[in-house]
């Protein structure tokens, strides 16, 4: 049997809400492999759902630029937040987002090419580092492009002007009236901002998460002990219930809380007179799957006094 130490069992802990005892029995179930430990939990009915892996904890800034049917989203990360408001980090994050919306979103590519100083934005990150005195980190970019069309942006918890905690990108593909479009691309935007979905359509919801949904969902509906043609249409009704959730199209949308996001795009084609399709979002908020260390500064304290 492996050993289960009390950090994994915290982890499990913090990712499912579950008490501490029925993590380290899931553990003990599942030879301390943590995602089947969180199914095992779940299938218990001792989970509500699997919460996402790692707690926002880096610091920094996401930097959002978007032009006519281009945009692009970035992410640099400090060690503290008084770095997000000095004026040479916000310059440099905003100068990567330019590059990313011109050159693309490779990391590595972005990183050895040259600025408007002669120097690689790489060689400009390690000469901020050391004026500042800081750690920091290009961490990822992620440009967006429609052939016709416009990709929107929007920034919550703006810092400043296009800097901030949670960027999004829409690409909106139409011939439809530009300004109109952009409206509209806001407006969803907002909603991914606030409903983070995972998926754009139910055709692109990644298969291997969908199985292990269903193999949830079926042990689930199966402690009922209904005839299985009663558990399979449970089953059904709860995959339905899982798009509506993960699932940008089908979402509510959460301006009016009752119009699933492909109608609200559906209505705005109307009154342009001109077909519209969601090519594509994307959504960084800041920090997202970074695990700060935490520090146990009594612990710290004891071990330095030989305790």
């Amino acid at each position: 049997m492996a050993e289960i130490s009390a950090s994994l069992v915290k982890e499990l802990r913090e990712k499912t809400g579950a008490g501490m005892m029925d993590c380290k029995k899931a553990l003990n179930e599942t030879a301390g492999d943590i995602e089947a430990a969180v199914d095992w939990l779940r299938k218990k009915g001792l989970a509500a759902a699997a919460k996402k892996a790692g707690r926002v904890a880096a610091e920094g800034l996401v930097a959002v630029v978007s032009s006519g049917g281009k945009g692009a989203l970035v992410e640099v990360n400090a060690e503290t937040d008084f770095v997000a408001r000095n004026e040479q980090f916000q310059a440099f994050v905003r100068k990567v987002g330019e590059m990313a919306l011109e050159l693309g979103d490779d990391v590595a590519v972005l990183k050895a090419a040259k600025t408007a100083s002669g120097k690689t934005l790489e060689e400009e990150l390690s000469s901020l580092i050391a004026t500042i005195g800081e750690n920091m980190n290009f961490r990822r970019a992620k440009q967006l492009k429609v052939s016709q069309g416009v990709v929107a942006s929007y920034m919550h918890s703006a810092a400043a002007p296009g800097l901030g905690k949670i960027g999004v990108l829409v690409a909106l593909e139409s011939a439809g009236d530009a300004a109109k479009l952009a409206d509209l691309g806001k407006q969803v935007a907002m909603h991914v901002a606030a409903a983070n979905p995972l998926f754009l359509s139910v055709d692109s919801v990644d298969s291997a998460a969908l199985e292990r949904e269903r193999a949830v969902l079926s042990e689930q509906a199966a402690a009922s002990g209904k005839p299985a043609a009663v558990i399979e249409k449970m089953v059904e009704g709860r995959i339905r219930k899982y798009y509506e959730e993960v699932v940008l199209l089908e979402q509510l949308f959460v301006i009016d809380g009752e119009t699933k996001i492909a109608k609200v795009v559906e209505n705005a084609a109307k009154e342009l007179g001109a077909p519209i399709k969601v090519t594509g979002f994307a959504r960084f908020a800041l920090g997202e799957g970074v695990e700060k260390e935490e520090k146990d500064f009594a612990a710290e304290v004891a071990a330095q006094l030989g305790r």
